[in-house]
């Protein structure tokens, strides 16, 4: 029924506008058909996801689980508070905020996402790479390496400071309200969740500028669309120029001309309410070649960026220390902490810790062109294994043979490479 309230509640949307949009087929009378859920669980079965995630996925599935959420939706209640939480960056001491919704809102939430990201893909430029369907960060420097004379070009890399918890809730809502002009009940919905101004800490709601909510699954959908002005911009003067969510690398061939466009993107997004991390801006010649998404590109070569061999090797080197201390606290033998070693980095190279599109070694795999930090990140994780076993770095450790290590479960970088490079060359 169109009342006074309601115009209220949909923060000035006049008379007509409301009464029309109960009428108006939506993207949110999707969540509670079964064949997006199933086709949404093949999507994710498809990956490689966690078999956990997906027993979970299908049992919520099968129970209808959405269906209360979608109800609820459907009533207009108001949406379950997320819970707001402190957690650490991995290999840093620095700490970010992130949220969660309830399991069943967040799990219809993922849904909801993963509908938006291929409804309104067509909104988005080329050069856009992050949370795409059929896009990958693969694709964007497996693109960018293939561009004419990229060997002669500069390049400028930037990481917005904070995005995801910076974005201005009221300008992300303009842009919002231009693409989803064709489904006003999903609009307002987003605006609900969006100027929802609590979140719960501890149990307790607390009030605070949230920004898009990093963590929470809809966010994705806002990193895409609130910079892509900035993407069409490039796309329009047809510059060399790739973003990953807050991630940015654009190329000139002079050093002049790499400047501007650095102004140009502290200037626009200045202009949005954020700022650029001054610790991750980068200027590159052609000699020294150029570094994104974890990659490092030089003279026709892909491998490993320093900063992602680094970080593997820092987080072996911890698992390492702590399983020590483990199995000297509970008098346990050096397998068992070996073997344990294993199934953890088995499991985040070769496995994802959580439903998202790749897993380590398929995020790296398909765009290197030479083994050697593999290899380095074999000899590191080797070292630690024999280490584990025979509790000595001497040359005593070597008494840990490779065999040794293979029967524990052992699964070389070097190998999966060349047989990921096999398998890909066969289909």
């Amino acid at each position: 029924m169109c009342t006074a309230r309601y115009i209220h509640e949909f923060h000035g949307f006049n008379l007509f506008f409301l009464c029309f949009s109960f009428f108006v087929m939506s993207l949110l009378d999707e969540l509670s058909r079964p064949e997006r859920w199933e086709a949404f669980y093949e999507y994710k079965a498809g990956l490689a996801c966690p078999k956990r995630f997906l027993k979970e996925l299908r049992g919520f599935i099968d129970g209808q689980g959405y269906r209360p959420v979608c109800e609820a939706v459907a009533r207009g209640d108001r949406f379950p508070l997320p819970q707001r939480s402190v957690v650490s960056k991995t290999s840093s001491q620095k700490k970010r905020v992130v949220y969660r919704y309830p399991d069943a809102e967040n799990t219809v939430l993922k849904l909801l996402t993963w509908l938006l990201l291929r409804k309104y893909d067509g909104v988005f430029a080329g050069n856009l790479y992050s949370f795409r369907p059929g896009r990958a960060a693969k694709d964007a420097v497996l693109r960018l390496r293939r561009l004419p004379g990229m060997d002669g070009l500069y390049a400028y890399k930037a990481d917005v400071s904070n995005y995801f918890n910076s974005i201005p809730v009221e300008r992300l809502t303009a842009e919002l309200e231009a693409v989803l002009s064709d489904d006003p009940r999903l609009l307002a919905f987003l605006r609900g969740l969006l100027e929802e101004p609590e979140a719960l800490e501890n149990g307790a709601p607390v009030v605070e500028q949230k920004g898009i909510m990093a963590g929470t699954p809809l966010s994705a959908f806002y990193a895409n669309l609130y910079l892509r002005e900035l993407d069409a911009h490039f796309a329009a003067l047809e510059i060399p120029y790739a973003r990953y969510s807050d991630d940015i690398i654009v190329f000139a061939p002079t050093k002049e001309e790499t400047q501007a466009h650095a102004d140009f993107i502290r200037d626009f997004l200045a202009g949005k309410g954020l700022a650029l991390n001054p610790d991750k801006e980068e200027f590159t010649s052609p000699e020294e070649g150029w570094t994104y998404l974890g990659f490092r590109y030089r003279n026709g070569v892909t491998d490993l960026a320093p900063a992602s061999l680094t970080k593997m090797k820092q987080k072996m080197r911890r698992k390492t220390r702590a399983l020590a201390r483990w199995a000297k606290r509970n008098e346990l033998g050096g397998e068992k902490a070996a073997a344990a070693f294993i199934r953890v980095f088995n499991a985040k190279l070769f496995e994802n810790p959580a439903d998202n599109e790749l897993t380590w070694a398929y995020w790296f795999f398909p765009v290197l062109t030479t083994d050697e930090c593999l290899r380095q990140i074999d000899a590191y994780a080797q070292d630690c294994l024999r280490y584990l076993l025979t509790g000595t770095h001497t040359k005593a450790r070597y008494n840990a043979r490779y065999e040794d290590l293979k029967r524990l479960g052992y699964r070389s970088l070097v190998h999966e490479y060349y047989a990921f490079r096999a398998n890909a060359g066969n289909e």
